[in-house]
């Protein structure tokens, strides 16, 4: 079973950066979309940024301009690069691989200070 695992999160002022990544344990080329979500107490998780193929890219309307989605198969890697953080960014990222693999990794925090 394919494994994803999240890094890169911490603590941020608002206006400041952060790059989360994520590593498959297995050859993700085989995988169509890549996609980033979050999730902040007491909310749902939400969708954040997909990457499919090399280089389609689909952003939610609150991150667009501001994330960036890439994907590295010969590392087995997503990255989002997240600049001009805000407080409502403050959360759980999650990555998820689509089929065939279906996987969800287990969470990162994100926390992004007033």
């Amino acid at each position: 079973q394919v494994q994803l695992v999240e890094s890169g999160g911490g603590l941020v002022p608002a206006g400041g950066s952060l790059t989360l990544s994520c590593t498959a344990s297995h050859d993700i080329s085989v995988v169509n979309a890549m996609s980033w979500y979050r999730q902040s107490p007491g909310n749902q998780r939400e969708f954040v940024a997909r990457i499919i193929g090399s280089d389609r890219t689909t952003y939610a309307d609150s991150v667009q301009g501001r994330f960036a989605i890439a994907r590295d198969n010969a590392k087995r890697t997503v990255t989002l690069q997240m600049n001009s953080l805000r407080p409502e960014d403050t959360g759980i990222y999650y990555c998820n691989a689509a089929s065939p693999y279906r996987a969800w990794g287990q969470g990162t925090q994100v926390t992004v200070s007033s």
